[in-house]
């Protein structure tokens, strides 16, 4: 049972849990030891409506019933799933529930599209960047020589034009070293612990925003140590965080800015096709406006920018650190609300 990507649930006669599958812990966030014994219906605010169901089934009504059910819980999103009740014939455990978020299916979808796109715009990036080099080093060259061929009595009005080249030239050069980065740094491999990492980058927040910004830590301090780069790891957190901040600008006047930092262990997490048993999850969240609806897909592209004067950089190399730890980087933003989530496989 603890293979099946479905949640699986064995109720006895009074509607408690007897067991639990590995599926069924990461969707309702609470170990087996917890959800023992517990009343399926206390789990969610609006429970009633799994007891008319439930009843059926003890009553041998149906062999199997299926419905689609929003279940409601306090302080967390509600979970969209596709309920299939089976009525058992043991007296002591009569019915088995299996719940499938009807959200995951699409969560594997944008996953896979997320990494084909990643796949695509690195090959792009690439190419591109070395398309660019080529020719820039030769106009950069051109305007140089130019300018030691400038007349002495017209030197002073002209150079500036030459200068002006020279100067875009170096700053398209800054651009394209800036894409090339993260493929060229070598990928440093040592004992990394989130939580360092997660302390380092709150520090370098609160040093940039002093005033106006609350930066709450809520750690499990069970994640254990795994194998990474840990300038990558810093540097991808801190690219994320930092746009938090900024967006946060309006709150930070106010007073009210709220800045996250949360780590979990996630179970049984499927990572680019692969299935592992746990997993990182680190949210990053934060009380801003949120990501503008017309870019919210395309956020993690390249030159993709929700604010003026962004390069469109810090997603995409947040991206490409984590994928190099075979991570990936998700991301839910409505007004008021933005959670940026990072998974990790973990040993």
């Amino acid at each position: 049972m603890d293979l099946l990507a479905s949640a699986v649930l064995v109720l006895d006669a009074q509607g408690c849990i007897t067991y639990a599958n590995a599926a069924a812990e990461n969707l309702l966030e609470s170990s087996f030891k917890a959800l023992l014994h517990q009343k399926l219906t206390n789990l969610f605010l609006n429970g009633e409506k799994l007891t008319a169901v439930f009843d059926q089934a003890v009553a041998h009504q149906f062999a199997d019933k299926r419905q689609d059910l929003v279940l409601e819980r306090a302080g967390r999103e509600p979970l969209q799933v596709h309920m299939i009740v089976t009525a058992l014939d043991n007296p002591a455990t009569p019915v088995l529930i299996e719940l499938r978020e009807n959200i995951q299916q699409l969560k594997l979808d944008r996953e896979e599209r997320l990494l084909d796109q990643s796949q695509a715009n690195k090959e792009l990036i690439r190419n591109l960047a070395h398309e660019i080099k080529n020719p820039l080093g030769g106009i950069r060259g051109a305007a140089q020589l130019l300018e030691l061929e400038l007349p002495e009595r017209h030197l002073k009005e002209l150079r500036e034009y030459t200068q002006v080249i020279i100067k875009e030239a170096d700053r398209l050069q800054t651009l394209v070293d800036r894409l090339l980065a993260p493929h060229r740094r070598p990928h440093i491999v040592g004992d990394v612990n989130i939580h360092e990492v997660c302390e380092r980058v709150r520090s370098l927040i609160m040093a940039e925003f002093p005033n106006g910004l609350i930066i709450k830590r809520d750690y499990d301090l069970s994640v254990p140590e795994f194998r990474g780069d840990k300038e990558q790891l810093i540097q991808a957190v801190l690219n994320i965080a930092h746009n938090a901040a900024q967006a946060l600008s309006a709150r930070i006047k106010a007073g009210d800015a709220v800045l996250t930092l949360q780590t979990r262990v996630a179970r049984q997490v499927t990572l680019a096709k692969v299935r592992y048993r746990l997993a990182l999850d680190l949210h990053i969240l934060d009380n801003g406006p949120g990501i503008p609806s017309d870019i919210r897909d395309r956020i993690f592209y390249p030159l993709v920018s929700g604010r003026d004067g962004g390069s469109g950089l810090g997603l995409t190399l947040a991206q490409t650190f984590v994928q190099q730890h075979m991570g990936v980087i998700e991301c839910e933003s409505r007004p008021g609300f933005t959670d940026f989530r990072i998974l990790i496989p973990l040993p």
